[in-house]
């Protein structure tokens, strides 16, 4: 009888040699501190830059706060305007689409469209109420009539730079940008 030898398959006689993949090292470029510019170090910059500025004087913001002031009465008055438009004479409510003043179905399209407009303007209007008491607030800041744009950095695109025009402040009042930088972030 022959001799039981192992059976050994040839997979087993090859040695698997490892493969050995080089380590690779990730770089990572790390930024100088100085590079990044964070929301304080920007709002230190501007507070620098503002307290070297010459803005308006007293009497002038005042004369300018009387025109906000005078435009803030005139918005709320069409606001307090628009809010009677949209109730209810009878129930002191909003006036909905099921309105039993619209019998017919091309009525009460109209009528949907005409409160959608009438609710567009509103908010409009509150939006601009807004750019007024923002303009109170930079007037009693110290900031008023200073072109945000040209605070850090004056660009010189108007005679007044960095104010802005009086002009351009008593035609709009709650504006933060000179004219020339206005046009220029328009064309963006």
């Amino acid at each position: 009888m022959a001799k039981n030898k192992p059976i050994v398959s040839k997979k087993a006689l090859v040695e698997k040699k490892k493969v050995v993949k080089p380590k690779v090292k990730k770089v990572v470029y790390k930024r100088k501190e100085e590079e990044y510019i964070t929301p304080e170090m920007t709002a230190a910059n501007r507070a620098v830059a503002i307290k070297k500025i010459k803005g308006y004087g007293k009497k002038e913001l005042e004369q300018f706060k009387v025109i906000i002031l005078e435009k803030r009465d005139e918005i709320l008055e069409q606001l307090q305007n628009l809010r009677e438009q949209m109730l209810d004479p009878t129930t002191g409510e909003y006036i909905n689409e099921n309105s039993p003043y619209s019998l017919h179905m091309a009525e009460q399209g109209t009528d949907a469209m005409e409160r959608e407009k009438t609710f567009l303007y509103a908010q409009r209007e509150n939006k601009f109420l807004s750019y007024l008491e923002d303009s109170l607030k930079r007037i009693e800041n110290g900031t008023y009539g200073i072109c945000v744009e040209c605070i850090e950095e004056p660009q010189h695109l108007c005679p007044t730079c960095p104010l802005i025009p009086k002009a351009r402040l008593e035609a709009v009042p709650h504006s933060q940008l000179c004219l020339p930088m206005k046009q220029k972030q328009e064309k963006k």
